[in-house]
């Protein structure tokens, strides 16, 4: 067998890598290019591969990772009950758990025809801004729609109606490549029926999303601030198309507008806000920093029910079990990458940098020194997004606000553990509503910013769209 070099020139000439502007970038591994979360990488990649705690995490912290771990998965009941520690579930929720939408810790899909919940996937709901919801909008970056509020929960208790059912339909769509082969996206199309409380303002705006990975969140919270908006300036600069934006988000602790970097538009400024937002939201359970249910006004059975609050007012999700569900959530590892050497790997990741991908797929970082957890500090890390806004064209677009992101808009979100999607889901249904069932489909649904690469992606032939998906599920 010839040796490694003149095999990776043999497939970059067989790949059509050969002209001048096309020549490779990479003919062989990084150092470290494996590690994608530093020295908290671990190595599994069966189904539980999402699910270990920090490779560097110490045996004595990690006690702390393990009860987090069974808050996060155990389900949570309905008040009053003997079990005080995990009641309090609802009036109006979508899951009695946290694993009830991120499945071993991965990735969510929308439901299928004859599912009775969403479950895996959410509705966010919100009505257009206007000057007199200006104080609204600042804090919770929408105005929710005034019966159903924020977001549509198809789940209640015994005596408290649901607000609805949630189905999705798809129409298909052809895309062709150069090569003249064809392949069929689907466009969904969301129905909201049943309400339970009455008709929806006239202008709702919907926006299905499918719960994220878990994988690396403490680390991508260690990404420092600046190293974001240097992202934004430096795009900014190239003056090529792609113009990612942070998106500027109210933090209910500080009282202030700081940089947001978590959840589908960046909406969500740390860690531990988007845990109260989702301990509110999905599982309706109060915190200290969300002391309430989420009824809206016209609810009245869901503010009229019994509450899992402590006979001293102390909220259902205690400050300590919080805590723990952070220090989890924060030490939740990335797997290490597979196979960074193949050949066929490194062609796909330079198809992947000359279709211009890593523009916005922001490659590698180096987290702070100064991290929430001190595994986390100093960490070499390759996540493989900018945490940025951007335009991702009319095709992918809810047509709703968030803080400062558009109809259009969306983040960049992590690649890192992509690949492993299958093992751990059991599913490839990607995007923010899981609607492309494979990694190909969802590349080619880019537009808007990213129209550019997506075009160039369809001037692969099927070796060079082989390549890709290659290096993609090495991630």
């Amino acid at each position: 067998m010839p040796p490694l070099p003149l095999r990776l020139s043999a497939l970059f000439l067989a790949l059509g890598l050969s002209a001048c502007d096309d020549a490779p970038r990479f003919t062989k591994a990084e150092p470290g290019e494996a590690r994608s979360g530093g020295s908290a990488t671990v190595r599994k990649t069966d189904q539980n591969a999402f699910s270990l705690p920090s490779a560097n995490l110490p045996p004595s912290r990690r006690v702390d990772f393990s009860v987090g771990n069974s808050f996060f998965r155990s389900p949570w009941v309905i008040a009053p009950s003997t079990t005080t520690a995990r009641d309090g579930l609802g009036p109006l929720f979508n899951t009695n758990a946290c694993q009830g939408c991120h499945i071993k810790d991965g990735r969510g899909h929308p439901p299928g025809p004859d599912a009775p919940n969403a479950v895996s996937m959410l509705v966010r709901l919100s009505i257009p801004d206007a000057p007199a919801y200006a104080k609204i909008i600042e804090q919770q970056g929408v105005v929710p729609e005034p019966v159903y509020g924020g977001q549509f929960q198809d789940m209640a208790i015994p005596g408290v109606a649901p607000e609805g059912k949630v189905r999705v339909d798809y129409t298909p769509i052809p895309i062709r490549f150069n090569d003249g082969t064809e392949i069929e996206l689907r466009k969904p199309s969301l129905s909201i029926t049943q309400l339970g409380y009455g008709p929806m303002h006239p202008d709702t705006r919907f926006s299905a999303r499918v719960a994220p990975p878990m994988i690396g969140l403490g680390l991508l919270e260690a990404i420092p601030e600046e190293a974001i908006l240097a992202n934004a300036a430096a795009q900014a600069r190239d003056n090529n198309g792609i113009a990612g934006r942070p998106n500027r988000v109210w933090d209910d602790a500080q009282r202030q507008t700081v940089l947001g970097r978590f959840g589908w538009k960046a909406g969500q400024p740390n860690l531990n806000q988007q845990n109260v937002h989702a301990f509110s939201g999905d599982m309706g359970l109060t915190t200290s920093l969300r002391p309430f249910d989420d009824c809206t006004d016209a609810q009245m059975a869901c503010k009229q029910a019994p509450s899992g609050n402590g006979p001293d007012g102390e909220p259902e999700v205690s400050d300590n079990i919080l805590r723990l569900v952070l220090f989890y959530t924060r030490n939740l590892a990335v797997p290490a990458r597979r196979d960074v050497s193949a050949p066929e790997v490194l062609a796909g990741k330079n198809l992947f940098f000359q279709a211009g991908c890593q523009s916005c797929h922001t490659p590698k970082y180096t987290t702070a020194a100064n991290a929430a957890e001190p595994e986390l500090a100093n960490q070499v890390i390759r996540p493989y997004s900018d945490l940025l806004l951007h335009d991702m064209g009319e095709g992918l677009a809810d047509h709703r606000t968030e803080f400062q992101a558009g109809g259009r808009d969306w983040r960049t979100p992590p690649l890192w553990g992509i690949g492993l999607t299958q093992a751990v889901s059991g599913h490839t249904q990607f995007l923010h509503d899981g609607r492309a069932r494979n990694l190909l489909e969802a590349v080619l649904w880019h537009g808007g910013e990213a129209k550019a690469a997506q075009q160039q992606v369809l001037t692969f032939n099927a070796e060079q769209r082989a390549a890709l998906l290659a290096f993609l599920n090495s991630l």
